[in-house]
């Protein structure tokens, strides 16, 4: 097995809405206001209107649920869900969360992307797993996706 690298996506966030303390975590929802990925197999645009629904458990690991809508430039839309963790030193989390630059090899932030469309020239999505190196920087998630071959 080998990875094959598939887009680069960004992702623009807008301001997080706290839900607040939940019995399972702090609950965040970012709201995904627009975006773009990159790739050899497709290109396009993130669509807005999707959301992160975040939880963050007591020991700061953020457990990353996304769902939102990708247009690649021939027109097809395509749906990805993204799953995964961000977690890292204490101090390193706080300065994510104050919006600063942090370097990505000092924190964990990895993800698993499931895709569904109706398009045909991109059924292959649905049937491949793929997997996700992230880093956060403050209005956005930028991430290197793979598919495992």
């Amino acid at each position: 097995m080998h990875l094959e690298p598939l887009a680069t996506v960004h992702v623009e966030l807008a301001p997080m809405l706290g839900v607040g303390v939940t019995p399972g975590g702090e609950r965040r929802v970012y709201p995904i206001v627009g975006g773009s990925f990159a790739g050899a197999a497709f290109t396009g645009t993130v669509l807005p209107g999707g959301a992160d629904w975040q939880l963050v458990l007591a020991d700061g690991t953020a457990v990353i649920d996304t769902r939102y809508l990708l247009r690649t430039d021939d027109g097809a839309l395509v749906y990805i869900r993204t799953r995964g963790f961000r977690h890292g030193p204490p101090d390193v989390l706080a300065r994510l969360a104050a919006g600063e630059p942090v370097d990505p090899a000092t924190y964990y932030f990895r993800l698993t992307l499931h895709f569904e469309t109706a398009a045909p020239q991109y059924a292959w999505l649905g049937r491949t797993v793929a997997v996700a190196s992230a880093r956060r920087e403050p209005a956005a998630v930028v991430y290197d996706a793979y598919t495992l071959s």
